[in-house]
């Protein structure tokens, strides 16, 4: 057979990653109108640029330091960057082989001025880029503008090339007051912007509040604009005739330009939020419209002591104004208008605000000026994810009636004029995926929230609330909202970032789906098992509740934990979307760290740090409950909010690991078990097979497996149940076989279910029950991490429904069927139903080493897609992914994929069917990598550009008209 180290494995998992959701802390904002792509950096010195749907590009500055400004080269695509270490960085839109879609070509930092001691003064605190791309301005804290030219990024060192304020002398002309003809008094430059009809001509404003109008061809200063707040932000009106600026007081104010030179005066003053004190009005547009009244945008200016606290853009036009109300930080904005000189108005399209955990995106040509649903950079920590689940090759049924669902919630407008999305530029070669996948979030607020994870772009498809299903203070919103549209000023709330949650038990911990039933069961921090059906209508009825003990009476535990949510009472309405049946409520309600449901058989599995339970929701019935306490784990009783631990058991355990440690691998005692005593023997032969073939190597430790060390049968936390399986397979004897129960715990236990499941015509005769088949405590007493059944052949058993629907082939039932357990150690595979050793792979290369997370994934050949092999995939605790061949274990390959240091990024992880995985970079942020050489999903796509300007020295040269075709977006950080 064909080896898939070799045509299915990917050679460098580097090469098959692309990032989704928001990025993180972001610091600078950047727009091309000619090629309608958006730059975002980062203040971790990434950049980031976006065009339409599934166009991407992303790169890292070298310097880990905050991107303060980009300015993108109109139609060129160039973007430059400024750093808070005062460096300018110059990139390119380009391909090569080995090289990224974005590259930086050059760089620049402007020299400290002679005769200063600190460099402070020529730091640069505002950018202005010339519409001809080939005259940089830098305002700079001392006062003074140099000019660059670009895209050599020369800095022109002629005596007149710097126009200092503190020389005075392009002052003198003028009836200035004294103190604004000394340097030092006016401050910072704080905006520069060029005149939208005469290009030689500038405004310079300085942050004391003087603006100068200066001609650089004649080197003059032509008007003096005298204001007497400090300045924030200047603007243009489209026709050079007047510009606006914004102080710190809240105000702004218009000017007109005349052609004599004097001093002049605003000919209006504002305070739109006066008149009590308010803070500064940061940026301030202003566009013309068709319809006679301009339109005016500015950041802040909010009244500071009612207010202060409010992250607000207000939009203003005539007597039409809405203050639009954010829950982050504004960063900066930018309006879609019309940018051709020969136009008479702007025409605003619409609005991009970018704040500091999302993005949102208005529509200024529709009646009341709503928000525009953005394809991509969603937020995906709205509220903060708690666990995810992926599901691969979504049928399409189940994928139309979730789309739907969400439609529902979000109808689509009615409207068609300014809803699509403006930053449309470049083009999306990638094909139109085979198969589609959803990626299932949870979140701390007790949202589930469905993306759609077939391509580069991740969308937001369905949000599913269960707050709804409790009595919580999660209706409280509403009453306000409803009183802040009659109040002053007009707020609206924007955006779908809420960092808070009214209750940290409505938390989800697990998910499970079955794609083709669709049904759903979702897992809470406060014990709470919900299970869903996806219905296509809306409804209002009564979910059942059941509670289930998991720890059947024992004596001697007091639960000192946070209190089970209180279900509502009465019939809840639905709208069409997954609507919860039922309710199982786990006692103590601790939060629920295992979950699986079998649609065929009705029935859904649960456990938690105290024991597991099953139940049946068809009939309404429990099944079993387990406990898996130790005797002596009294901590997993007190519960997440108690951290109260004894130091003499911390002691205690701390000297029985050390004694432990030396016992050598012959000397380890197996714990019997006290509920079945052929389980112990099932165990002494495995063990006894496995010490055969191990033979002396067990003893003395091979160079590349390291020794597994014992654990204290005590230790904290043992019973916490870690994974949960159902498998049609044989326990009870080699001839009959049968639904069977699997679930592992902290401890190294296994115990296995044989199960009674009546056939679905006697479903409501006979009850489901389940019998301890076997009981597996595994010798060095590693947490298990997954459990999984394999047939005749050594593959994965189908899901539920896939045999009976023919979407699968039916699983080898002749020969005999094996288990694999994966621990946080090795990994054995044990025959069925005998239990007796197969073979085993204790984890390699370093001391410490520790498996996280493990999944069955199946890799097609490249050379051939009928022929296919199935991995275990496997991540550790140091950030790397090893792929073992199944069911023999033999190592395959290994990468490095998440920093080690990178705790909540491992956690995160979620591995596919396909071999693709995700994993949290940030709160915000998806990486996605590709273990697979056939399955890879990367940006794909083309730009075109303009650039009239190269150096042959420094730039490589380009065409006038130049179609960049770029193959991959994206510079990993994977290290």
């Amino acid at each position: 057979s064909v080896s898939l180290s070799l045509s299915g494995y990917k050679g460098d998992l580097r090469n098959g990653t692309v990032q989704h959701g928001f990025p993180n802390q972001p610091s600078a904002l950047a727009y091309d109108p000619k090629l309608r792509l958006m730059a975002i950096g980062t203040k971790s010195g990434a950049v980031k640029v976006y065009g339409a749907p599934g166009v991407e590009f992303t790169s890292h500055h070298k310097e880990t330091a905050t991107v303060t400004q980009m300015h993108f080269l109109l139609g060129q695509g160039r973007l430059l960057s400024l750093l808070d270490d005062n460096t300018l960085h110059l990139w390119e839109i380009n391909v090569g082989e080995g090289s990224p879609g974005l590259e930086e070509v050059g760089s620049f930092c402007l020299p400290g001025r002679p005769g200063f001691e600190s460099t402070s003064a020529t730091r640069v605190t505002v950018i202005l880029l010339k519409r001809s791309c080939d005259l940089l301005c830098l305002g700079t804290e001392g006062g003074g503008v140099h000019f660059l030219e670009m895209p050599t990024l020369t800095l022109r060192l002629s005596s007149d090339a710097v126009l200092r304020s503190s020389h005075g002398a392009p002052f003198s002309a003028c009836s200035v007051p004294e103190e604004y003809k000394c340097g030092k008094s006016l401050g910072p430059v704080e905006s520069l912007r060029e005149h939208p009809r005469c290009p030689n001509k500038m405004l310079i404003g300085y942050s004391r509040g003087l603006v100068v109008l200066w001609n650089y061809s004649s080197r003059k200063v032509e008007n003096l604009f005298l204001g007497n707040q400090q300045l924030e932000s200047l603007g243009w009106e489209r026709s050079g005739k007047t510009f606006v600026s914004s102080h710190s007081d809240g105000s702004y104010m218009t000017w007109p330009v005349s052609s004599a030179l004097s001093t002049q005066q605003p000919s209006t003053s504002v305070i739109p939020y006066g008149p009590f004190p308010c803070k500064a009005i940061n940026k301030i547009v202003w566009r013309t419209t068709e319809s006679g009244a301009p339109l005016v945008v500015f950041s802040g200016g909010m009244p500071r002591a009612s207010y202060g606290d409010r992250h607000c853009v207000t939009v203003l036009q005539e007597k039409m104004q809405v203050t639009l109300d954010f829950t982050s930080r504004v960063i900066d904005f930018f309006t879609i208008h019309c940018t051709d000189s020969a136009a008479e108005f702007d025409n605003p399209s619409a609005l991009v605000v970018l704040l500091e955990e999302e993005l949102v995106a208005i529509d200024l040509q529709t009646v009341g000026w709503p928000t525009i649903p953005c394809p991509y950079l969603a937020p995906l920590h709205s509220s903060a994810i708690t666990c995810s689940y992926h599901i691969s090759n979504v049928p399409p049924k189940l994928w139309e009636r979730v789309v739907a669902a969400g439609l529902h919630q979000s109808p689509p407008p009615t409207h068609v004029v300014g809803m699509r999305w403006p930053i449309n530029g470049g083009k999306d070669l990638a094909l139109e995926p085979k198969h589609n996948g959803l990626l299932l979030t949870g979140h701390e607020d007790g949202t589930v929230r469905f993306w759609d994870a077939s391509g580069v772009s991740l969308k937001p498809l369905y949000k599913l609330s269960t707050a709804n299903i409790f009595q919580t203070d999660c209706d409280h919103n509403d009453g306000l909202m409803q009183g802040a549209e009659e109040e002053w000023p007009p707020f609206r709330k924007v955006g779908c970032f809420d960092p808070y949650s009214d209750d940290p038990r409505l938390g989800i911990q697990k998910i499970g789906l079955c794609k083709y039933s669709g049904k759903l069961v979702v897992a809470g921090t406060a014990g709470q098992v919900l299970v869903m059906d996806l219905s296509e209508e809306m409804s209002a009825h009564v979910i059942n509740i059941a509670t289930i003990d998991l720890l059947q009476d024992r004596e001697g535990f007091t639960w000192k934990g946070h209190d089970r949510l209180a279900p509502k009472t009465g019939p809840i309405s639905f709208p069409p979307g997954f609507h919860p049946f039922l309710l199982v409520q786990c006692m103590p309600p601790a939060a629920v760290t295992a979950v699986t449901l079998h649609a065929e058989w009705n029935l859904v599995a649960f456990g938690t740090s105290h024991g597991f339970g099953l139940f049946d929701y068809h009939r309404r019935s429990p099944v079993l409950a387990r406990c898996t306490l130790h005797p002596n784990d009294s901590l997993a009783m007190e519960g997440p909010l108690s951290r109260v631990k004894s130091l003499k058991k911390s002691l205690r355990q701390s000297f029985r690991r050390i004694r432990k440690s030396r016992v050598s691998g012959k000397k380890r005692v197996v714990v019997s078990s006290p509920t079945s005593k052929v389980c112990e023997q099932d165990v002494q032969e495995a063990n006894a097979q496995l010490a055969e073939q191990a033979g002396p190597h067990d003893v003395e430790v091979t160079p590349v497996q390291r020794r597994i060390e014992p654990r204290s049968a005590d230790d904290s936390l043992s019973g916490v149940v870690r994974c949960l399986c159902f498998a049609d397979t044989f326990l009870r004897d080699g001839t009959h076989h049968g639904p069977t129960m699997w679930a592992g715990t902290n401890s190294g236990s296994v115990y296995a279910y044989a199960l009674e499941v009546p056939s679905q015509e006697k479903f409501s005769e006979h009850s489901v029950e389940a019998v301890l088949g076997k009981e597996i405590q595994l010798m060095h007493r590693a947490p298990v991490v997954a459990i999984a059944v394999l047939d005749g052949r050594g593959n994965p058993l189908p899901e539920p429904y896939e045999v009976s629907r023919d979407l699968a082939k039916a699983p080898d039932m002749q020969g005999s069927h094996s288990v694999l357990i994966a621990s946080e150690e090795q990994f054995k595979v044990f025959t069925l139903p005998k239990v007796s050793a197969k073979t085993k792979f204790k984890l390699t290369a370093h001391e410490g080493c520790r498996v996280r997370k493990v999944a069955l994934a199946s890799f097609t050949s490249v050379s051939s897609e009928e022929y296919c092999e199935n991995g275990l995939v496997c991540l550790t605790n140091l950030g790397d992914i090893h792929v073992f061949s199944v069911p023999a274990l033999r190592p395959q390959v290994r990468y490095d994929c998440i920093r080690k240091e990178d705790i909540s990024g491992i956690a995160s992880c979620v591995f596919t069917k396909t071999g693709q995985g995700f994993y949290l970079i940030s709160p915000s942020e998806f990486e996605r990598f590709s273990l697979s050489a056939r399955v890879v999903t990367q940006p794909l796509c083309s730009v075109d550009v303009d650039r009239p300007h190269a150096s042959a020295g420094q730039f490589r040269v380009n065409s006038l008209q130049t179609q960049v075709f770029i193959t991959y977006g994206t510079v990993s950080q994977l290290c």
